[in-house]
């Protein structure tokens, strides 16, 4: 990792969007949220029965207290709400976005729990987009991610066999993930000069 964070020469915020059931402390975002000073957290109401409505309009709220530029990043059902606030709300400071382990909401292992995300509103987001996907992801198949990054207007990466790529994939801090924001902070920057 250089020394110069381009997080910190951008003066973004980094906005973690983690999903149903939060994200746990070996799991890469809460790693990354310790490690970057300045990041924000979006916290809700229920972290074990998100209701959409409810989760988008917390995650609306969060944003509204950062002031300037913000990146979103955002795993498993934390995606979704990213796309279903997107097609409600605009922020001009959301500058980019990492969606790690999108999952598929009619897929067979898509928890019962949540409700009113079966219906996603899928469109080319404002923002510079990477989605992030696992080959044997079992909330979602590639193929199913091919097709959210293709309506969603995102850059794919594909991660190979790295599971729902959380903290039961034995990630840690997750190198190769840090490098994707890292990378994408950068790009998002040096358009910006």
């Amino acid at each position: 990792m250089s020394s110069v964070n381009p997080l910190n020469s951008m003066n973004a915020v980094p906005v973690f969007v983690a999903g149903i059931g939060n994200s746990g402390p070996e799991h890469w975002q809460t790693l990354w949220h310790a490690e970057l000073a300045h990041s924000v957290w979006v916290e809700h109401s229920s972290w074990d029965a998100p209701v959409r409505d409810v989760w988008v309009r917390e995650l609306d709220e969060a944003l509204r207290a950062v002031d300037g530029p913000k990146v979103l990043v955002a795993h498993s059902l934390g995606c979704t709400l990213v796309t279903e606030w997107a097609a409600q709300h605009k922020d001009e400071g959301v500058v980019a976005a990492l969606l790690v382990a999108m999952p598929d909401v009619h897929g067979p292992a898509f928890p019962g729990e949540a409700v009113g995300f079966d219906t996603p509103e899928l469109h080319d987001l404002p923002f510079r987009t990477v989605l992030v996907a696992s080959q044997d992801d079992p909330y979602g198949a590639f193929a199913h991610a091919e097709g959210a990054a293709a309506t969603l207007g995102a850059e794919l990466v594909d991660v190979g066999a790295l599971g729902h790529i959380n903290s039961l994939s034995g990630l840690g801090r997750w190198t190769q993930g840090r490098a994707l924001l890292d990378a994408l902070l950068t790009a998002r920057r040096g358009a910006d000069d």
